[in-house]
């Protein structure tokens, strides 16, 4: 509804204060801190305070990760998640958090550090286990797999490529040796490779090797003084001790979960730190004081004003705009239009000195949206579910409480359309009355204005009458801009005029025969309508043909430009065709509604044709109301955004970020 007006204050203080007063600053969140502009010389200087940022931001990341690490040990689900909140915490135990600080952080990286050791346990079961999985071709051998021989043979354990028999292997391993000494066995086959081990004579045992090689023999790339089937056995037992030992760790670890609440605030505190040590490196101070500058809102303004002067001693002026600098945007809505700032503030906040247009377009959103779901049942499932989430996390960040109370709302408006037209889950009560009851008389809900399935062009012509009243809205906003800016010749021309034109326009086209027929009624104006509606087109298309271009001053160049600004008129044309899509989406809700009731009832009454649409009805229904309701969410922005918008509105403020604690878990109930 409105732009809060903001000041500009300036602060000199003793240096001694310097930490102190941003402490106070950033409790209260009510300065929006700026220092680049503060002319500064060479007896002003700024810290350094990059080393200090990084310890702070490096100490909250360990107090996010321990608290990760408690999570995951604990089976407990870590705060966030859409609808969390911040807990709200008491100053004492803030205070006490503070004072324990240092020991806070030794446990915390305590608890990091049993993570890594856990890391390294879960590390060795795993080269445990693949080193078991290596040592499996192997277990049927009775020798270490170093065994070289004995003073009279040489062994050879390793493998050959493919899948191999024993005949086959004794035939290559002998080839062209007379008198072979040789034992060959098969210690384990796959289609890729074949174990093997082969006891050979000295005399003989180059030959053999040999021959081994030409068949594709290779020893394994790491060997063992131990028999394969003994090294399984310590990996095991040394996977039981990572076990155990990680069972250890994780009581370790779950001991500190005690200690959670307070990590939270100390990871709060430290990134806090962090962010006042960022505004701290920014300052320029001398060897005795140091300034600063920023944007309050005027109200707060004498409140900080006095805090700085009586507890501190400073010295605080405010200060004028300078030419070309821009201040930022707070909001002031009533609670129910407060609900859409997000939407507005994701298109472009306005600027100082414009209309903050959130309670208009607060009304046509909530009533747009409704006309697109269009059924009670949907808007009595919509404003149910926000409630309870509402109720239910009362902590939850201001930006999603204030999404769900406008889908709330919006709730609220489609079940009122949804009694207009008659729907409720469709006609789910009618085919549940004849489909299981036997009912046969009229419709047991009925619309209270008619039913859009019935007469769609009557609804079509209704949604241009809702379009052109959103359309006129935006042009009035932009008038009374016009007129709030003093420019009574812009309004006169670029306001006025197309009221005139575009009104008379509409009354020379509702009592012929097209309009007639889509609206299904005749149009019965008196005998003075008409010539006056004649008289109100002519004169607005003079006046624009004139004035549009006013600002050049060749007449051809002029009415060149004011021509080209009557051709807008297919503009509005097509922006008030674009509200057909509350037709569109309000019918397709309602259709597919129907179909689900219908599919459901297919197997007739019964028990069995209970369950069918029971099943059918539930899954049915709430896709339609995810899928319809998100094109209810889109459209209606649209509508916003691009036709209401397009009318009069610029954007380009710039959101308001003051100065504050950076909480992430916590907020202190009373101020600090």
């Amino acid at each position: 509804m409105a732009i809060v007006k903001m000041q500009k204050l300036s602060v000199c203080a003793n240096k001694k204060h310097r930490k102190a007063i941003l402490e106070a600053l950033q409790s209260m969140g009510a300065m929006e801190i700026h220092t680049e502009d503060i002319v500064s010389d060479d007896a002003l200087q700024r810290m350094d305070t990059t080393n200090a940022i990084a310890s702070f931001e490096k100490t909250a990341v360990s107090f996010d990760r321990s608290l990760k690490i408690i999570d995951s040990v604990t089976k407990e689900k870590s705060k966030g998640g859409l609808f969390a909140g911040m807990d709200e915490i008491k100053k004492s135990d803030y205070d006490s958090v503070v004072a324990d600080r240092e020991d806070l952080v030794k446990e915390a990286n305590e608890v990091v550090s049993l993570e890594k050791e856990k890391t390294e346990a879960l590390g060795t079961i795993q080269k445990d286990e693949n080193q078991k999985l290596s040592l499996n071709p192997w277990l049927s051998l009775d020798v270490p797999m170093n065994f070289e021989g004995t003073q009279t043979t040489d062994a050879f354990i390793g493998t050959v490529p493919g899948s191999i028999d024993e005949e086959t292997l004794y035939a290559k391993a002998t080839e062209n040796i007379e008198e072979p000494a040789v034992s060959t066995e098969i210690l384990a086959q796959s289609p890729d490779a074949t174990a093997v081990f082969v006891i050979s004579h000295k005399k003989i045992s180059d030959k053999v090797s040999e021959n081994l090689r030409n068949i594709g023999f290779s020893r394994p790339a790491q060997v063992s003084s131990y028999v394969p089937k003994t090294g399984v056995e310590m990996l095991d037992g040394d996977i039981v001790d990572q076990k155990t030992r990680i069972q250890q760790i994780d009581e370790k670890i779950a001991g500190y979960a005690k200690e959670k609440e307070r990590f939270r605030i100390a990871s709060d505190y430290f990134r806090s730190r962090a962010e006042k040590y960022k505004v701290l490196g920014t300052i320029p101070q001398s060897e005795h004081v140091f300034f600063l500058e920023g944007w309050v809102t005027a109200p707060s303004a004498p409140k900080i004003t006095k805090l700085l002067t009586e507890k501190f001693d400073a010295v605080v002026s405010e200060e004028e705009k300078q030419e070309g600098e821009t201040e930022p945007v707070v909001l002031s809505n009533n609670k129910f239009a407060s609900n859409v700032e997000g939407v507005l503030e994701s298109y472009g906040l306005p600027q100082h000195g414009k209309i903050d247009p959130t309670f208009i377009m607060s009304i046509f959103y909530v009533f747009f949206f409704g006309m697109m779901l269009s059924d009670a049942g949907y808007g009595l499932v919509m404003t149910v579910v926000c409630c309870i989430v509402l109720a239910k996390h009362k902590n939850m960040a201001d930006g999603m409480k204030k999404f769900l109370r406008l889908f709330a709302w919006c709730g609220v408006s489609t079940m009122f359309w949804g009694a207009m037209y008659g729907g409720f889950f469709g006609n789910a009560i009618d085919t549940i009355a004849t489909t299981f009851f036997g009912y046969k008389g009229p419709d047991i809900v009925k619309p209270i204005w008619f039913n859009p399935l019935n007469n769609p062009m009557k609804l079509l012509l209704y949604c241009m009458l809702f379009g052109l009243i959103h359309l006129y809205t935006g042009l009035a906003i932009k008038g009374i801009q016009m007129l709030k800016d003093h420019d009574f010749v812009g309004f006169f021309s670029d306001i006025v005029a197309w009221f005139m034109f575009l009104v008379g326009i509409i009354f020379l086209l509702l009592p012929t025969s097209l309009f007639e027929g889509i609206a299904g009624t005749e149009f019965n104006f008196p005998a003075f309508v008409h010539p006056l509606a004649k008289w109100m087109t002519i004169i607005g298309m003079i006046i624009i043909l004139l004035m549009s271009g006013r600002g050049n001053k060749n007449w051809a160049i002029r009415i060149a430009l004011g021509a080209y600004d009557i051709y807008g008129i297919t503009s509005w044309l097509s922006d008030v065709l674009s509200y057909s899509r509350l037709l569109a989406l309000g019918l397709a809700t309602g259709v597919i509604a129907n179909v689900v009731n219908m599919m459901g009832s297919m197997a007739g009454g019964g028990v069995g044709g209970a369950i069918l649409f029971i099943v059918v009805f539930i899954l049915g229904h709430i896709l339609n109301i995810l899928i319809n309701a998100l094109g209810a969410y889109v459209h209606t922005n649209r509508l916003q955004y691009v036709e209401f918008f397009g009318k009069f509105y610029d954007g380009g403020g710039i959101k308001f970020k003051p100065f504050k604690a950076a909480n992430k878990y916590t907020e202190i109930k009373e101020e600090m």
